[in-house]
């Protein structure tokens, strides 16, 4: 049979946030992956600002009502290119957080 070695009293290493709801291990890092995320889903976002800036005007049941719309208001072409602007902006600052190194301040 196999032991298992003695469980240390590993209490002091863990912190609590959210009132006990979310739990980790002091001087740990977020693991790469969730990094890359970041910066994917971002892009993403912003692409998709960029793409449907008038709205989806090529879809098949909607596009005629999104086109008609387009031609009664104004185009929001320069408001768009903003918003995707500031929200590059927000991506780039999260991901430079993100792929900072960790300093834990006790």
């Amino acid at each position: 049979m196999i032991e298992k070695p003695p469980v240390e009293d590993s209490g002091k290493d863990l912190k609590e946030y959210a009132g006990g709801w979310m739990t980790e291990r002091k001087e740990t890092d977020a693991p790469i992956l969730l990094k890359i995320a970041f910066a994917v889903i971002g892009l993403f976002g912003v692409g998709y600002l960029i793409l449907y800036r008038n709205g989806e005007v090529n879809h098949v049941e909607r596009g005629a009502l999104v086109r008609q719309f387009n031609l009664t208001s104004k185009p929001a072409d320069g408001f768009m290119y903003m918003v995707a602007g500031l929200v590059f902006i927000f991506v780039c600052m999260v991901v430079i957080f993100a792929i900072r190194k960790f300093h834990e301040k006790d």
